[in-house]
C-alpha cells in the first residue's frame, strides 16, 4: 500500500527539471521592449522632409544613443534598435561640453541661426563638420529635439 513506484519518482524528477529550465528561460527574457528607433526616425524624417521650418520633440526610453547623418541607434535593457532616417542627411548635435560646436547646440535649443553665427557660410560649415565627426555612443536624453533651420540659402536639420 505504501510502496514507492519507480515511474512516479522519474515523473517528479522530470517535472522538477522542466520547471527549473522554464524559470531559466523566463529569467533571460528582457524586462522591457526594445527602444523605439523607428518612431524617433519618423519624427526626424517628418521635420527634415517638411516644406517649412519646424521643431519637434520625441521622447526616448533608451539608455544609450548614436546619431549619424542617416541613422539613429538606441539601446536599453530591452535590447537594441536601429532605424534609417528618410530624407536629407541630418546634422547630429553633440551635447554641451562633448567637443561639438556650442553654436549649433544654441540653435537647436531655439536661438536664431543669424544670432549664433556670423553669416550663412559659417553656419553651413559648422553643420558640415558636425556631420563628418565621429558619431559615438552617448547617454540618451529623455527627449530628442529636431529642428529644421534655414539661414541664407542653407537648409539644415539639427538633431540632438
Amino acid at each position: 500500500m505504501f510502496e514507492t513506484h519507480l515511474d512516479a519518482t522519474y515523473a517528479w524528477f522530470g517535472l522538477a527539471l522542466v520547471s527549473v529550465a522554464a524559470v531559466g528561460v523566463v529569467a533571460t527574457l528582457p524586462t522591457a521592449p526594445p527602444p523605439d528607433a523607428d518612431g524617433a526616425a519618423h519624427t526626424i524624417g517628418s521635420v527634415a522632409e517638411g516644406e517649412y521650418v519646424a521643431t519637434a520633440e520625441h521622447g526616448l526610453a533608451a539608455d544609450r544613443m548614436r546619431l549619424t547623418p542617416r541613422t539613429i541607434e538606441l539601446t536599453s535593457g530591452g535590447g537594441s534598435a536601429r532605424s534609417t532616417v528618410r530624407g536629407m542627411a541630418i546634422t547630429p548635435v553633440s551635447p554641451g561640453g562633448s567637443g561639438g560646436d556650442p553654436r549649433l547646440r544654441r540653435v537647436l535649443n531655439g536661438v536664431p541661426a543669424r544670432t549664433a553665427f556670423e553669416d550663412p557660410e559659417a553656419f553651413a560649415d559648422a553643420a558640415a563638420r558636425a556631420r563628418t565627426r565621429d558619431h559615438r555612443w552617448r547617454t540618451a536624453p529623455q527627449r530628442l529635439t529636431v529642428r529644421q533651420v534655414r539661414y541664407g540659402g542653407h537648409r539644415v536639420t539639427l538633431v540632438g
